[in-house]
């Protein structure tokens, strides 16, 4: 497992699919493991009733359906499948709308969706992810690479509540692929993920949406200066890249 786990790490995200497939046919006694361990490139799906996309994951999947969080229904249609319950459900709404926001202010377009469910410990667990696509064929608003995905997964473990607090658990990934294909910049492919984790004893006098919403922001600006600050390559193909375009025009991924 460890061996397995240490390959994913240095696998390509365009070929994550392919290496997990054929180490879950030789594992297939770790398959549990591996699927819940290993974050694949998220995946994204039109709502035809809300017009909307939504993003797939293992957090909205029952089967072979993927729930949509802005009608509740699962895609193909299931009859049994798992549902929030009402109040988490609302909470859910409140979030997807919010996180949109945070979406559009922070990544100028892009696709995000929000997850909520109940544990076991009487509390509940929310995931939050985006999707941004900067290529040059996709619907971002500044698609100036060849190729460029930036998946972000936030999972926060909420617990109960005691005595107006509750203890917040926060698992964020990032994975990050971009390629440049051009005669003023040249050629350059790169690709990696990186994984951090915080937790926090909060007061819910506000509610729990503000203080996840507070957390992820933290977080997620840590990993990207992580991202930039660690990796000399990418620190120089960020400075490339400006003189190619505009002082701003790859901060659509960075």
């Amino acid at each position: 497992m460890e061996a397995a786990m240490g390959l994913m790490r240095r696998i390509h995200p365009k070929h994550t699919d392919t290496a997990l497939s054929a180490l879950l046919s030789l594992m297939p006694e770790h398959s549990s493991d591996l699927l819940s361990q290993v974050d694949q490139p998220l995946q994204v799906l039109c709502d035809e009733e809300s017009a909307k996309e939504f993003i797939l994951c293992e957090y909205n999947r029952d089967a072979d359906s993927y729930r949509s969080p802005w009608t509740n229904k699962y895609q193909p249609p299931l009859e049994d499948g798992l549902y929030p319950s009402v109040e988490l459900r609302n909470l859910e709404i409140e979030a997807n709308d919010v996180f949109a926001v945070y979406c559009d202010q922070y990544y100028e377009g892009g696709v995000s969706s929000v997850y909520m469910w109940e544990d076991d410990n009487e509390g509940f667990v929310a995931c939050f992810l985006i999707k941004k696509d900067g290529s040059r064929s996709g619907h971002g608003r500044r698609g100036y690479l060849h190729e460029g995905q930036w998946d972000a997964i936030h999972v926060i473990e909420v617990g109960p509540e005691d005595e107006g607090t509750a203890r917040y658990c926060l698992t964020s990934t990032v994975m990050l692929s971009l390629t440049t294909n051009n005669d003023s910049c040249g050629t350059f492919s790169l690709s990696g993920s990186i994984r951090r984790q915080m937790s926090m004893q909060l007061s819910v006098a506000e509610g729990h949406l503000c203080n996840m919403g507070r957390m992820i922001e933290e977080l997620e600006g840590k990993l990207r200066n992580s991202l930039d600050q660690s990796t000399p390559r990418l620190a120089a193909l960020r400075m490339k890249w400006q003189l190619y375009t505009s002082a701003n025009s790859f901060n659509i991924l960075i």
